[in-house]
């Protein structure tokens, strides 16, 4: 029992880990949404993205010739993963001219209409790319257990965390477009590294999540020097 215990918070831990990407994506896809739309994205768009989770864990302890190559040297997995990567870069670098060129503002003055089909396709995205982020995570549990409950346990635990954070980290990151323009540039580096996964060239996370988490206490800073010079400004 304490080796389940052990196991499943383990499984959580490393979920929450690679759940910072989920995070982001969803604070990016949602920001064209508005404020009434974005809360209900949000969780809509976490709980389709849950339930395919688990039917792909499920699917994948079923599947034992998942990493075996079946077409030019590329298993299932690689596919997965090429596609999710270039998918990811494509919409990254997408929203970052949609941001530079205030295509975003534009695009809000000029179309009040269509939301459905913009709502449903926010959901579609955060679920598609769920499945690429989980992806080895979830062979990684695999690989420590075959008892199905405890997965799918810690990958519940862990939706209801990052539920918990995505709306005030996602928030955060709409209100401040510097921000917003960092976040967009490491999952332009997040679309790399999981393509260089899938065809077989590994590169070391920490390359990507230090600098990126050194410019992003360098913006801090800069809002914090920002936010203190107004404040000397109006009390003069």
């Amino acid at each position: 029992m304490l080796d389940a215990i052990g196991l499943l918070l383990l499984l959580f831990g490393l979920e929450i880990v690679l759940g910072v990407d989920n995070i982001l994506v969803i604070a990016i896809f949602i920001s064209k949404l508005s404020p009434e739309q974005r809360k209900k994205a949000r969780f809509f768009g976490l709980l389709f993205a849950l339930i395919a989770r688990i039917v792909f864990i499920c699917v994948l302890i079923k599947l034992a010739d998942f990493r075996h190559p079946i077409a030019f040297g590329l298993s299932i997995r690689d596919m997965i993963l090429i596609a999710g990567g270039l998918f990811l870069l494509y919409k990254a670098v997408a929203e970052i001219h949609s941001t530079v060129e205030l295509k975003e503002e534009k695009d809000h003055e000029a179309q009040s209409y269509n939301l459905s089909s913009k709502f449903a396709s926010v959901i579609s995205q955060i679920v598609i790319l769920d499945i690429v982020f989980s992806i080895d995570s979830v062979i990684t549990a695999i690989g420590l257990t075959n008892n199905t409950w405890i997965i799918v346990t810690a990958v519940i635990l862990s939706f209801i965390a990052i539920l918990y954070f995505a709306g005030p980290i996602g928030e955060f990151i709409i209100r401040h477009t510097s921000i917003k323009i960092l976040a967009l540039a490491f999952l332009v580096t997040i679309g790399v590294t999981i393509f260089m996964e899938g065809i077989h060239k590994s590169l070391p996370r920490e390359y990507i999540y230090l600098p990126m988490g050194f410019a992003l206490m360098v913006e801090f800073l800069k809002m914090r020097y920002d936010y203190n010079k107004k404040r000397k400004f109006q009390k003069e």
